[in-house]
């Protein structure tokens, strides 16, 4: 099931997509936006930010069934994504299901991520910042604050499950709109491309 009025942005660690989600935030049409990302600010959410920041160790299917637990609180809860939806809000979220199934998919294989992810609804669009590991992590250490994916050999590992996913909703989910990034490019030849679709969004010209 498509979500309409629902984008997400992916990409590994340090690709830009919380870059693009803040130009956004002070856009000209902010007001239309709910601007979010996984993991959620509800509770379930700051518990995985704290499990990502390494301050306790975790089984990794542990952490698929959290993610997946945060996410459905995320869609659903009050004044989550599909409220706002519901609201005439254009929702865009840093992160989703794809990144589950990338990210997990490293540590605990395939099929359970996408079981537990699978009857989630689908994003109208979903933009993915393509990048070379070694330049995102380049980033990453730019920033001063490292979470327990953010090593090389892990990031490499992410990407190819990230390319394996896309993959598989091209062919799976033509309905989906799925635009590929090349995310060393500037922050604003980046913020044009991903503006041209959304401007055309019938809710936006409403």
């Amino acid at each position: 099931m498509i979500l309409k009025n629902f984008i997400v942005f992916e990409g590994i660690d340090g690709a830009g997509t919380s870059s693009q989600l803040k130009l956004l935030g002070e856009s000209a049409g902010k007001n239309k936006f709910y601007l979010t990302a996984e993991p959620s600010e509800f509770e379930t959410g700051r518990f995985l930010r704290k499990m990502l920041k390494g301050d306790f160790p975790i089984d990794q299917k542990t952490a698929a069934y959290l993610f997946a637990a945060d996410r459905n609180e995320h869609i659903y809860g009050k004044d989550g994504i599909k409220a706002q939806i519901d609201e005439g809000k254009i929702v865009i979220c840093d992160r989703y299901v794809f990144s589950s199934l990338a990210y997990q998919a490293v540590s605990c294989g395939w099929n359970l991520p996408y079981k537990l992810n699978e009857d989630f609804p689908l994003p109208e669009i979903l933009f993915f910042f393509q990048i070379e590991p070694e330049i995102s992590l380049k980033r990453i250490q730019g920033r001063g604050v490292k979470e327990i994916y953010e090593k090389l050999d892990y990031l490499k590992k992410t990407e190819e499950e990230y390319l394996k996913v896309i993959s598989f909703y091209e062919k799976n989910a033509p309905e989906m709109k799925i635009v590929r990034l090349d995310a060393t490019q500037s922050i604003e030849k980046t913020a044009e491309i991903i503006w041209s679709y959304i401007q055309n969004l019938p809710i936006m010209k409403a």
